[in-house]
């Protein structure tokens, strides 16, 4: 009873939420952009550490708008340095030189402030244990109406991603390319507030990867990113409970966890039908000049 009184808050945070963080992960992954959510998260989080820096409480709206203001500002600087040219410079390059920076210019915030070493460790791991009902309700209608926005404009999303259209750097694509971006912004800043930059980065990679070593269609990676978002999520939870673990942290190497389970399994699955398959049989004057 006591662990359920512990516990009911962030578990319904780790199942009601992380459905649309598994989507636009899916997203991120076939972008190839994988650290551009951990470089938001941290954005984000450098909104909220100028804020502190101030002297506001980091859960004041004033420090929310103000994360949001800084990630809608990195959400401009990935829309435009993507190029047709990626292997000049490789986004994902920039991408970790804003990481970086953001990260820095944190600490350096930070230092300015009392409680400066709690700061920055909330900020890197949340407090998901300590997570308020009306802040999971705010957060989940946030991400209903964004899906609602990704559901209207599926169509555009999907191609963008998934069909080859980023190699079109037009201004039209680029308007497009910032509404993803914004909108992936808004998930992670009020993702952040609650679990954190590990936590954001890790719900959003980590089951993508995984439903996309065991599935391919659209639906199906969907499907299979959630329910391993949902066990990795119980699993952490029970392993932050039980053995009296940091929750951000148990959740996050919970995941690490799930997807080595993962990857084992596709490896030996992927091994076994190779090995089921008969080998192709040469033909006769073939390349090699096997006597006929």
């Amino acid at each position: 009873m006591e662990a359920w009184e512990t516990m009911k808050l962030p578990l319904l945070a780790c199942l009601l939420l992380p459905a649309l963080l598994v989507y636009l992960g899916l997203h991120i992954v076939r972008r190839g952009i994988i650290f551009v959510d951990l470089a938001l998260a941290q954005v984000a989080a450098l909104g909220t550490c100028w804020c502190v820096m101030l002297g506001h409480d980091p859960h004041d709206i004033h420090t929310y708008w103000w994360s949001i203001a800084f990630t809608l500002a990195g959400a401009l600087i990935f829309t435009f340095t993507r190029t047709s040219e990626p292997h000049r410079v490789p986004q994902e390059a920039l991408i970790g030189i804003v990481y970086v920076v953001a990260a820095a210019a944190s600490i350096v915030l930070l230092s300015k402030s009392p409680g400066s070493n709690e700061e920055l460790q909330r900020t890197l791991i949340g407090d998901v244990l300590f997570v308020t009902g009306p802040q999971i309700w705010k957060t989940f209608l946030l991400y209903v109406a964004i899906a609602v926005v990704h559901f209207i404009f599926r169509k555009k999303f999907i191609a963008l991603t998934f069909s080859g259209e980023r190699s079109d750097v037009s201004w039209t694509t680029r308007g497009w390319d910032f509404l993803f971006y914004a909108l992936f912004g808004l998930v992670v800043t009020s993702f952040v507030q609650i679990g954190g930059v590990l936590l954001v980065f890790t719900y959003l990679i980590v089951p993508a990867v995984c439903a996309n070593l065991l599935a391919k269609s659209l639906g199906v990676l969907l499907a299979v990113g959630t329910l391993i978002a949902a066990l990795g999520g119980i699993g952490g939870l029970y392993a932050s409970y039980q053995f009296n673990m940091p929750t951000g942290a148990a959740l996050v190497c919970t995941f690490g966890a799930v997807l080595l389970v993962v990857g084992t399994f596709a490896k030996l699955r992927n091994g076994r039908r190779q090995s089921m398959t008969p080998p192709l049989k040469q033909s006769q004057g073939s390349a090699i000049g096997e006597p006929q």
